[in-house]
């Protein structure tokens, strides 16, 4: 299932990017074909999550942890970053929100994960992976893209359904986010995710 809406899945973390993309556009790019009028970040953009999906596919039975997360890193942000593959190593801020993320300290980043990973529950697990991954802004670019894919390795390989935000939920998505970002209160925005954005098969047993 979560092959079968690849294409879906890129074009919405694109566009939660903010990239000026169509759906036909995204599928037009990873079919090989080439896409007139498109700035070529937007379509470094779309070829780099397909690769990090490769990735994420032909290693879906290894271990979640930092190294796994990092190598997401190394496809998504390649060469659109200071750095990709690597922890971020200096300040960034959030545009519109007053929280400002610390510079990611490799000993505390492995705790947090740990601390998640702990989570009984694989879809409250994969949530929350996917806000601490935002607001923490372990990297210097793509942290979005990055905590999407991370979130879908911790429920693909069980089994769990796929999660992507539809383009329709996006605005409010985002102003639950900021909420999130400056709060740091996490019942501002998991049931939201929950709700609509978690995508499974639906099987009839009659």
């Amino acid at each position: 299932m979560a092959k079968k809406l690849i294409v879906e899945s890129i074009y919405n973390s694109a566009r939660l990017e903010g990239c000026n993309v169509t759906f036909s556009d995204t599928k037009t790019i990873l079919d090989g074909v080439s896409v007139a009028n498109l700035k070529m970040d937007d379509v470094e953009v779309i070829l780099n999550l397909r690769d990090a999906w490769r990735y994420l596919f032909s290693n879906i039975e290894k271990e979640f942890n930092l190294e796994f997360i990092c190598k997401l890193n190394y496809y998504v942000s390649r060469n659109g970053s200071l750095e990709w593959g690597v922890l971020r190593n200096g300040r960034i801020s959030i545009s519109g929100v007053d929280y400002v993320p610390p510079v990611p300290k490799r000993e505390y980043v492995l705790e947090e994960i740990n601390n998640i990973l702990d989570i009984e529950n694989v879809t409250e697990r994969a949530i929350r992976y996917f806000l601490w991954g935002m607001r923490s802004r372990l990297f210097w670019n793509g942290n979005k893209r990055i905590s999407t894919l991370g979130a879908n390795k911790i429920l693909i390989s069980r089994g769990k359904g796929v999660l992507s935000i539809p383009e329709k939920y996006i605005q409010e998505f985002n102003i639950r986010l900021s909420k999130f970002y400056n709060t740091g209160n996490y019942s501002e925005i998991d049931s939201f995710i929950y709700d609509n954005c978690i995508h499974g098969l639906i099987i009839d047993d009659e």
